[in-house]
């Protein structure tokens, strides 16, 4: 049984072959050229599909689906993006369109975080588990929601936004239209400003610290790693503080999230976390002191996702089994 997993994203296509254990068999990418109008896109999504079948000498008719995983809001009952803000996609039907271009006779699509939600449930962290949540740390913060091994997508394709949620009331603006959204505390561009925002206190309070080593005292260097760098290599005393503040807001929504769910598994992806036990011991202190269930024997399971890049790829070629 083979299927092709196809992810979507803003800046390139990544599409893997995958076989009934989920196991990438072949992969390759092209740039998604997103100014283009739709079609474009879709050919040359066909066109690697093809490449990738003949490099493994299997046709169209030996695949038994392919999935789609793709930005924005996706309507996966008839195969269309409605809408999707880095794509020129409104009502795009997608489906038919690759249907068209490939040959192949059913095409499955899904919006990329509740993809990748479901790769992890299948084949990685949440693997074994019917209810499980997956975060992504990246430029917003994302979300997936896997419901007795079903994508819970809300009635209207929209749901699991779980970045959106309000954590601090008439906070920071956030690109969505609202203030105070987790994504505006845990997202990488937030971890990136909240580094800024330190360095400049330091500054005007003449407080030594080290976090502007290696940035040649240019703001504009910092990223997401800095803070956790600085602190890890010299135990800067404001470094620290920007992981501790960035590691409570992060906390706090995931707090909600299992108070809400009570997921078996809620796992953890994006840059940010590759930092591992730097990122976790301290979240779960926080997370343990907090969840509602403290006093009870089973408890959510937090965890570093493990699938990565594949993730958007096995989650796309899982979507047809995952509606039998």
């Amino acid at each position: 049984m083979y299927y092709l997993g196809i992810d979507l994203g803003g800046t390139n296509i990544a599409i893997g072959i995958v076989d009934e254990n989920y196991n990438v068999l072949i992969k390759d990418s092209v740039p998604t050229g997103a100014e283009r109008e739709g079609r474009a896109v879709i050919r040359d999504m066909a066109d690697l599909c093809k490449k990738l079948l003949d490099a493994k000498g299997l046709t169209v008719d030996q695949i038994e689906y392919a999935g789609i995983a793709t930005p924005g809001t996706a309507n996966s009952e008839k195969g269309i993006v409605e809408y999707a803000n880095n794509l020129n996609f409104v009502n795009f039907p997608i489906a038919d369109i690759l249907k068209e271009y490939l040959g192949v006779k059913t095409v499955y699509i899904e919006n990329d975080a509740n993809a990748a939600a479901l790769a992890e449930a299948v084949a990685g962290a949440a693997k074994g588990a019917k209810d499980s949540v997956m975060i992504t740390l990246g430029t917003g913060v994302g979300g997936g929601i896997i419901i007795d091994n079903k994508v819970y997508s809300g009635f209207n394709f929209a749901g699991a936004e779980l970045g959106h949620m309000v954590i601090v009331h008439n906070g920071v603006p956030c690109n969505c239209g609202r203030r105070g959204c987790w994504e505006s505390y845990s997202s990488a561009p937030a971890l990136v400003r909240m580094t800024k925002e330190k360095i400049l206190e330091c500054r005007e309070k003449g407080i030594e610290t080290k976090l502007t080593e290696g940035i040649e005292e240019d703001l504009s260097n910092v990223s997401a790693r800095t803070a956790f760098a600085v602190m890890k290599t010299t135990g800067d005393k404001a470094a620290k503080e920007v992981v501790d503040d960035y590691i409570a807001y992060l906390a706090t929504g995931i707090g909600n999230i299992i108070n809400i769910f009570q997921p078996e598994i809620l796992s953890i992806t994006g840059g940010i976390s590759k930092e591992g036990d730097y990122l976790l011991k301290p979240l779960l202190e926080i997370i343990n002191k907090e969840r509602y269930t403290r006093g009870d024997t089973k408890q959510t399971e937090v965890k570093i996702a493990s699938l990565g890049n594949d993730a958007g790829i096995i989650g796309a070629a899982a979507l047809g089994r995952a509606r039998q």
